[in-house]
């Protein structure tokens, strides 16, 4: 599973970066027969080449020959290749032989093995493709990975028909192409490396949820393993019940409980509704005891209370707040993004909700006003006995975000959220 941006100059603009160079493809290298001297003396054909992966682009550290039928593996270091010719590639001779066998080091990655074939994420059509070709650059005795080919004409030079060119290449510079999980790919494989994390936070939880759905086994969970507790708690309230099911049965118990403190009493609500009973039972033991008989009471009532199903993650500020001084309170750390939607005004003797303030208008507002000069109110609420398809009918009509529930002194207790309440996440638990 790789992410990329495909946008800005490619490899091989940045890479050549003057002097003599050649471009090369990988689909053309392997196996190209390796000769230890003359072209007479064979001793195997290109399986592999190994780089070392560095900034700004892995550089090649040697050949690897897999020669099969039971005969161990050589490793030719690169600084033994003499030249890469079209029909061969010229290494010296090996004394004793035979080269050492492949022995994998941290930071090195097997260009066909780990790259060619393998998904990618578009972060920016958000849509999987899939690496058909990788482009190198030889340059000043160097050779590196510049660039990885997703078009249909690196697809026909790996299976030989690269003499035909149907459309033009699609090249994404290895700036922009980073593993997500090497090492989650071979079982084997020591490869370790730098997650982009922060290109895959920047997506959508729903088009994560989506891109998910779509891999499978060490690939689903490579990409799974590589978000925070927070972004995985939204990635899998977004996704399919299928999904749910794969994303939670290979979890840790420490992993799974960092992810289900993030979400909402109906966000696990929900996931659980679509588990297994057992596992349900196993499960619900990783939450705090007042989260778990919520859960449980959202399970086993069709139709649950507001009381059940709201949440904590709201911010209640007095009328006097100043918009500068608002900002200040959101931006804090630990600050639940979902629960920013709306700002809610309260009495500050007795903490009564007075009116409420939308963000985006908070945002237009000079720094000095103050959230009573700008607030609603009264403010629509529901009552802590509120049914769910009565929420469903108050969402239906006023299009909020949230709704806050108040007691019978109008003093607010918790907020529903729209995704919670329309996106179904209260069905009953099914075996």
């Amino acid at each position: 599973m790789f992410t990329l941006h495909p946008r800005g100059k490619n490899g091989i603009e940045l890479a050549k970066a003057g002097g003599d160079y050649r471009v090369l493809h990988i689909s053309e290298l392997l196996n190209r027969r390796i000769c230890a001297g003359k072209i007479k003396d064979r001793i195997g054909k290109l399986s592999d080449l190994v780089f070392h992966l560095v900034e700004p682009f892995p550089q090649v550290v040697g050949i690897y020959i897999e020669h099969g039928w039971g005969k161990p593996t050589e490793f030719v270091p690169w600084e033994k290749v003499v030249r890469l010719e079209d029909d061969a590639i010229f290494v010296q001779p090996a004394e004793g032989g035979a080269y050492p066998p492949f022995v994998d080091q941290p930071g090195w990655i097997l260009a066909d093995q780990h790259l060619m074939g393998r998904t990618i994420l578009d972060l920016d059509g958000r849509r999987c493709e899939v690496v058909n070709d990788v482009l190198l650059i030889e340059t000043k005795g160097r050779l590196l990975i510049a660039d990885v080919d997703i078009s249909f004409n690196g697809f026909l030079r790996r299976v030989g028909l690269g003499r035909f060119s149907w459309i033009r290449d699609r090249l994404i510079s290895w700036k922009y192409v980073q593993p997500l999980s090497v090492e989650d790919v071979v079982a084997t494989d020591k490869v370790s490396l730098s997650l982009t994390r922060k290109q895959v936070m920047e997506l959508p939880s729903e088009d994560l949820a989506d891109v998910l759905e779509e891999l499978q086994g060490e690939e689903q969970e490579a990409l799974f393993g590589a978000l925070d507790s927070e972004k995985a708690a939204e990635t899998l309230a977004e996704a399919e019940p299928r999904a749910k099911r794969q994303l939670v049965e290979d979890l840790s118990d420490e992993r799974a409980r960092e992810i289900f403190s993030e979400m909402t009493v109906a966000q696990l609500a929900d996931l659980f509704a679509v588990l297994p009973f057992d596992e349900v039972q196993e499960l619900l033991e990783l939450l705090n005891a007042q989260v778990g008989e919520k859960v449980r009471s959202i399970l086993s009532d069709p139709d649950p209370e507001a009381d059940d199903i709201m949440s904590q993650d709201y911010v209640t500020l007095p009328k006097e707040a100043r918009a500068s001084e608002v900002f200040k309170t959101l931006r804090q750390p630990g600050r639940e993004p979902r629960s920013i939607s709306y700002v809610y005004v309260v009495n500050d003797d007795d903490k009564t909700l007075i009116g409420v303030v939308d963000l985006r208008e908070l945002t237009l507002a000079p720094d000095e006003t103050t959230l009573g000069d700008i607030m609603v109110s009264p403010v629509v609420t529901a009552d802590k006995d509120a049914s769910r398809e009565g929420l469903i009918e108050m969402f239906i009509k006023y299009h909020y975000r949230m709704i806050p529930i108040v007691d019978a002194e109008d003093k607010i207790l918790g907020v529903v959220s729209h995704n919670d309440i329309m996106k179904g996440v209260v069905l009953r638990a099914k075996d």
